[in-house]
């Protein structure tokens, strides 16, 4: 569900503020829905229960919402069991992780156990993401917890041991050792972490490598792959990189076809190795390159050269085969040439490990900027280039590159860096309906006058300005990620969906191997404020002296006016405005008004006031029917950006985000009445907020009482 503009908010700050206490590092993961793994196996273990988790019960919802739902007869015959209840002898890992510990069960998730797969090839990274102190025998609970990076952070899932199972047998991911249960409870903590098993349904290897070790994925085309392909996948192995790979097909994923070579079509396998070797009769000098393959299936195999049983091993002594680890099982795994592999297989994901992913300095380490943002409909979800009326208030991050690569050639002087933008919560959200946004980015070098500038750029500089990169494609992967060398310089990044009005969130990050810096251009907040001067009586306009007289007719004898009062002086001058379309003001907006300008505190304005009020709206009505040129009454949300900032304030993208939730109407449209109430409110939070910060360090304290009366009667 979206969030509402508080609940984001307070959010967003809790979640900055626990980043500041070191909650969500690699050694301080988040507790996710708040469970403690410590604590509640030590409750178990006292009161001698077996932990049962209410936040993913053993029941119906746990397993889907559609295929897996209440409404389908695959799960009527299911039945959730601990692993004691399965066999005998249950362990949590028997002799080790590895590869033949994931086999695939009933759901279309081989993505997930191909890179499973990866993740065991690597066991300092396979035991961050699985906790291997977990047992069946040492004060078994029920209880077991994974770790997995999710946006941006690094959360604890805790879960119990019941798994979903069909006469006796584990209806998804098993392992080829009956007793063996790892493999099944990540599965299912990564199921809960997303909201169901069904949510699993479908995806690429690339989503599920990130959430093992906060990497970033890069992804290459056979057809297009680079001439360097072999060295680079060799050296991603070396540098603990996870990789995966598959073979397009022209039907769903879910009707999987198998070839005559053994190879299955719309189906995700994984890279476990890459090597060279020299056959006994071939000259000492030539080498063969080999690729190592795993089907999650953990059977059905490659049977063409350089396969199990095939002849080329013959040619190969005893120690190039040591070396290669061959040997003939039906296990899923098999090797082949790479000029095979190039050919058969249509597209390869290589997961790039982060600093925080190991914590080894000689592996490859990558400087990384991490940026969280949201489009906001009607203010900041703009649309991609095609849409230049809008494209300009996306969200916009400024990259400043600041060290060229090491290996620049031809005395080029570039900079290397890949950029990855996100969308968060769609596979969370399936169930309601939510698809993944085709979403890409745009970069555009900042000019040399304007670097150092922190302004949001403005509609006129992307209808001058052409693109000096920007993403392949827009595209509905959870992630979008390109590699990019340009000169050293300023740079903004504009990440948008390609339709506008679409609201999500996102995280954007920049990953390079030299030092680089990008961040979010937010506005300095401030705001002018001119006091227009009384105009004397000589300088009075006509509209001027029949305000005074209206004042004074209805004032009486005080010569103060309620806001009700306040609203028939208002409205009868306004409505007299044809080309404003407007019905006037509400009483709610003139009780803002008198707020505003009430100095003396009777919640009245004497006619001093009402003139300072007045000169105000004089100003920002000038302002509104500037932007109100086709005279329909309104101005979209978008142009409320331009009109806030001509009226004097400077805002940030979170504060322009809540003025279009808080002012503008189905159809993103702002009136003059809700126009003039924001810009009320604008300028009497300003005011009240400076007459507090009387040390003028851009912060002030409020005791709750003093809060609520500030707020309650803006």
């Amino acid at each position: 569900m979206p969030y509402t503009p508080a609940g984001f908010f307070c959010d967003r700050l809790i979640r900055e503020r626990e980043r500041r206490d070191g909650e969500g590092s690699l050694n301080k993961p988040l507790r996710f829905n708040g469970q403690d793994y410590s604590v509640l196996r030590q409750e178990c273990i006292q009161k001698k229960s077996l932990f049962e988790d209410d936040s993913f019960p053993a029941t119906v919802e746990s397993l889907g919402f559609k295929e897996l739902g209440h409404k389908s007869n695959k799960v009527k015959n299911i039945v959730w069991k601990r692993p004691k209840e399965i066999c005998d002898n249950p362990q949590f890992i028997v002799g080790g992780a590895s590869r033949t510990d994931i086999c695939q069960g009933d759901l279309g998730d081989c993505w997930l156990l191909a890179a499973i797969a990866c993740l065991t090839l690597n066991e300092k990274l396979l035991y961050r993401v699985v906790p291997h102190e977990q047992s069946y025998s040492e004060s078994y609970a029920g209880i077991f917890h994974f770790q997995f990076w999710r946006y941006g952070d690094w959360v604890d899932v805790v879960i119990d041991d019941r798994i979903p199972t069909l006469n006796n047998q584990l209806v998804f991911t098993k392992s080829a050792e009956r007793n063996e249960f790892w493999s099944a409870l990540l599965e299912k903590a990564y199921a809960k972490l997303h909201g169901s098993y069904e949510a699993l349904k479908g995806g690429n290897t690339t989503e599920a490598m990130e959430d093992f070790t906060g990497g970033v994925t890069e992804f290459y085309e056979m057809k297009e792959a680079p001439k360097e392909l072999y060295k680079i996948m060799k050296k991603a192995l070396e540098r603990g990189s996870l990789m995966g790979c598959s073979i397009d097909s022209l039907v769903p994923a879910r009707f999987e076809t198998r070839t005559v070579t053994g190879l299955v079509k719309g189906h995700a396998y994984s890279v476990t190795a890459v090597d060279e070797c020299k056959a006994a009769s071939q000259h000492k000098d030539s080498k063969m390159r080999l690729v190592r393959l795993r089907n999650p299936w953990g059977q059905v195999e490659w049977n063409g050269p350089w396969s199990d049983n095939s002849k080329e091993w013959t040619a190969l002594s005893r120690t190039e085969k040591d070396k290669l680890q061959h040997q003939s099982a039906e296990d899923g795994e098999f090797w082949m040439s790479f000029e095979d592999f190039k050919k058969n297989y249509t597209k390869i994901e290589i997961c790039n490990l982060t600093p925080d992913a190991l914590e080894v300095e000689k592996l490859h380490k990558w400087t990384v900027s991490v940026n969280e943002g949201r489009w906001v409909r009607g203010c900041s979800a703009g649309g991609c280039r095609n849409y230049p009326d809008t494209f300009w208030t996306n969200p916009q991050y400024r990259l400043r590159l600041m060290e060229e690569d090491d290996d620049s050639e031809d005395n080029e002087v570039a900079c290397t860096f890949v950029v990855a933008l996100m969308q968060k919560n769609r596979r969370k959200e399936r169930k309601l309906g939510a698809n993944l946004y085709t979403i890409g980015f745009a970069i555009y070098e900042v000019p040399k006058e304007m670097h150092g500038n922190k302004q949001h750029m403005q509609k006129d500089f992307f209808l001058v300005n052409s693109s000096k990169a920007r993403s392949k494609s827009y595209i509905n992967l959870r992630e979008v990620t390109q590699r990019f060398r340009l000169s050293p310089g300023e740079y903004v990044i504009i990440p948008s969906t390609y339709e506008p009005h679409q609201e999500g969130e996102f995280i954007l990050r920049v990953f390079s191997e030299k030092r680089n810096t990008s961040e979010e251009i937010e506005n300095r907040i401030e705001a002018d404020h001119p006091v227009p001067a009384p105009a004397s009586a000589g300088e009075e306009s006509e509209e001027d002296q029949q305000f005074r007289t209206i004042f004074q007719e209805i004032a009486g004898d005080e010569m103060e006016i309620t806001a009700n009062e306040l609203k028939n002086v208002l409205n009868r001058v306004i409505t007299k405005h044809k080309d404003l379309n407007t019905e006037g003001f509400s009483l709610e907006s003139c009780r803002s008004m008198i707020a505003l300008m009430d100095m003396d505190g009777t919640g009245r304005l004497n006619l001093q006031e009402f003139r300072h009020l007045w000169n105000k709206i004089k100003q920002w009505q000038g302002i509104f029917k500037h932007y109100n040129a086709d005279q329909t009454g309104s101005i979209n949300s978008y142009e409320m950006r331009n009109a806030v900032n001509d009226a004097g304030f400077r805002l940030n993208n979170q504060l322009y985000d809540i003025i279009t939730m808080r002012y503008a109407n189905e159809s993103m449209n702002i009136d003059f009445d809700s126009f003039i109430s924001c810009l009320v409110r604008l300028e009497g939070m300003f005011r009240a907020f400076q007459a507090f910060d009387q040390d003028g360090d851009g912060t002030i304290r409020l005791s709750v009482l003093e809060w609520l009366q500030l707020t309650m009667y803006a």
